[in-house]
């Protein structure tokens, strides 16, 4: 028997090689492996352990009863150990295993790419057909690890907790906790043979890869303390499903796969399929540890680029502003406003391509001359004489069904499903493998950022255009996971061009909330709630879905309102990224100065947010609580955002764990009219302040001595 026993950055893994050359992922995990066989509470020994699971068409499973669980697949059951390969790279170690399949001749490849001070991997797949024959791929996992509750002696459904976030359009980063009962995921009664059929499945299907769930999740073993941690890096469809072997649960992930998204791909003799790629970490420390190590991680997988170091202000003036009604008459006193409120960018949002419904009309990108008499250029130009730097509005991969250049296209253009052009709420799916699809959209860009002079792209997307495209593809899935690639290659290329243009991520808000997209743009829209008192829980749990200085948080001070509901806007995004809206040419002076005395405080910490890790005094929010709280720390300065809505107590004391016992000077720092009280409490670990008034918001920093 071969061992591969590796520890690096605080991570034990244990890999094993029978006699018989079959190969076993027996440990994953930030506690070392106490040397208990592992299979002690199962009558099946260690074949469930695979390091990967594969399913190609015409194999034979095995009888066991899986339904649609993706274990026990075949020819997973089948590899053999071929060599494994353990060297360095410029992010850290880099672990490889080589198997293949006698029958088949597949040969397939696992990648463990460790991250050099952090306690993550980075884990995908390859598939290469080495035989004579094609072969038709159904699945692949991406990471696979059986036994995540065999630390301990309690049984798995005693100490089993997951934490997934939930999403939907204006109810974004709903973070759920689940027990194993609550999952159906029950150990079995004694005497039984504990086989199942049930696997707790999180799936997404289509190109709006987190309009369910965020490819995400959290857990842990209440028995011991050690967790795991996942995300998925797919801007499409996903999968990852935790179930029970006799005795033991597994956890895999995955990207698409045939019984959930209609994928499917004929691998010829010689090609090579690569699954998404998924990073898996480990700790010990609890969730806050398990999400400063993804938010690490975050940063060193996305693209270097400025915007993520400077942070600068943007203003856009869709929210609760003009709402996609711009007009050269409307924007003037807005520009004029926000530079001087000190914003930094100006966007103007969608409809300045259209006369009138902005909707249904996408696609050409022509500015209105019905809007912008003058013409459009002289209002950018404007912008950029105000010291802003402009920004547009775009839906680059669609266009709506009264598009003029519907007229050029034909059907080479479009997603396809029997025959007939996809659409779906009056909008057409562009295919970016088609290169005319790419001279499109290349000749858009350049016109905007050549002739127009934009500096700043919001890239929307409001469609979810379902399981994928049959043109010349193998699966509508497989067209679809096709698309999706060719789509980040072509904003690859955009970015060689164009290193210094910010391009923000929007798909109505966040329906492609995915570290595929974000690991080459640098913002990402977090929601389009128009309520600011329900923003405050998207806004606290954010940074555990994306780093702090991606999650472009909305502040829009009303019209008709109050000082306090001017703060609570701007608390809302201070320790994010500011999209800065609504009417700021016709607030009164009281209320305009506190939009300017956050900004201004902004350009003093959003040094310290780009580099910041978060944490949560009162856990996860609710649209439901009362009282929300998120901060931020680097080195000895913390920032706390509290938000107190319709509580009836006006005081709490928040705990800041990592500060306990620890002396310190706490201060409200925004707004400066703050009324209430504040101090730091150093034998409880805990900061007490007072809101007086029922719906309010502050943000106050402690620093420690």
């Amino acid at each position: 028997m071969k061992q591969i026993s590796i520890h690096e950055n605080g991570l034990y893994l244990e890999i094993e090689v029978s006699d018989e050359g079959k190969v076993y992922l027996i440990h994953f995990s930030s506690l070392p492996f106490d040397g208990r066989p592992v299979d002690a509470h199962t009558i099946y020994g260690k074949k469930y352990f695979t390091l990967v699971e594969l399913m190609l068409t015409g194999n034979d499973r095995p009888g066991e009863l899986f339904g649609v669980k993706y274990e026990i697949t075949s020819p997973a059951d089948r590899l053999v150990y071929v060599s494994h390969s353990d060297t360095r790279n410029e992010t850290g170690r880099l672990l490889s295993v080589t198997q293949k399949d006698p029958e088949s001749g597949v040969t397939v490849v696992s990648y463990l790419q460790f991250v050099d001070g952090l306690p993550i991997v980075r884990s995908y797949t390859d598939v290469i057909n080495s035989s004579d024959e094609p072969q038709g791929l159904e699945y692949v996992s991406s990471f696979a690890l059986t036994g995540i509750m065999k630390e301990g002696i309690r049984p798995y459904d005693e100490k089993f907790l997951l934490k997934v976030p939930h999403n939907a359009w204006y109810r974004e980063m709903q973070w759920t906790d689940y027990t194993a009962a609550s999952l159906g995921l029950t150990e079995a009664m004694e005497g039984g043979n504990g086989l199942s059929s049930k696997p707790a499945h999180f799936t997404n299907v289509g190109h709006w890869s987190t309009k369910e769930y965020f490819p995400l999740g959290y857990i842990e073993n209440t028995e011991c303390g050690n967790n795991l941690f996942f995300q998925i890096e797919h801007n499409g469809s996903w999968h990852f499903e935790i179930s029970d072997h006799p005795g033991q649960l597994y956890l895999q992930l995955s990207g698409p796969n045939e019984i959930y998204h209609h994928f499917w791909r004929e691998l010829k003799p010689g090609e090579t399929f690569r699954s998404v790629t998924a990073a898996v970490g480990s700790t010990t420390e609890g969730f806050d540890s398990a999400m400063d190590v993804l938010t690490a991680y975050r940063r060193v997988i996305r693209r270097k680029n400025r915007d993520n170091e400077t942070l600068p202000i943007i203003f856009n003036d869709y929210m609760n502003c003009l709402m996609g009604d711009p007009t050269e008459e409307a924007e003037y006193p807005l520009i004029d406003a926000a530079a001087e409120m000190g914003c930094e960018y100006f966007c103007i949002d969608c409809g300045w391509y259209s006369d009138g419904w902005w909707w249904n009309s996408v696609g050409e990108w022509l500015p209105s001359e019905k809007r912008f008499p003058n013409g459009l250029k002289k209002v950018l130009d404007y912008i950029r004489a105000k010291g802003m730097v402009p920004g547009l509005w775009l839906e680059i991969e669609v266009m709506g069904v009264n598009c003029k250049k519907l007229a050029e296209t034909d059907d080479s253009w479009f997603f396809m499903r029997h025959g007939k052009r996809v659409k779906t709420r009056e909008r057409v799916q562009l295919d970016f493998r088609s290169p005319a699809v790419i001279a499109h959209a290349n000749e858009v860009i350049d016109r905007l950022v050549n002739d127009y002079g934009v500096g700043y792209i919001k890239m929307d997307y409001n469609i979810e255009p379902g399981i994928g495209t049959e043109t010349n593809a193998d699966s509508f899935g497989d067209g679809l996971f096709r698309h999706e690639q060719a789509y980040l290659a072509w904003l690859d290329d955009v970015f060689r061009r164009y290193p210094d243009l910010v391009i923000e991520n929007c798909s109505s808000g966040s329906m492609r909330m995915d570290y595929a997209m974000l690991s080459r743009y640098s913002i990402q829209s977090t929601s389009d709630q128009t309520n600011y008192a329900h923003y405050a829980t998207i806004s606290a749990n954010a940074p555990a879905v994306l780093t702090p200085e991606q999650a472009a948080v909305w502040s829009y001070p009303l019209r008709e309102g109050d000082r306090e509901e001017v703060v609570f806007n701007m608390v809302n995004a201070l320790l994010l990224r500011i999209h800065q809206s609504g009417h700021l040419a016709e607030i009164d002076s009281g209320r305009k100065a506190l939009v300017k005395e956050a900004l201004d405080l902004y350009k003093e910490i959003r040094g310290d947010i780009k580099d910041a890790l978060p944490f949560w005094p009162l856990g996860m929010s609710t649209f439901r609580d009362s009282w929300v709280s998120m901060g931020l720390r680097n080195g000895k300065k913390n920032y706390v955002a509290v938000w107190r809505r319709n509580s009836e107590t006006d005081q709490i004391s928040l705990p800041v764990a990592h500060l306990l016992g620890k002396e310190a000077e706490a201060r409200c720092i925004y707004p400066s009219f703050h009324e209430g009280d504040v101090a730091w409490n150093p034998h409880t670990g805990t900061l007490s302040v007072t809101l007086p008034a029922p719906l309010s918001a502050r943000l106050y920093e402690i620093i420690e001595k």
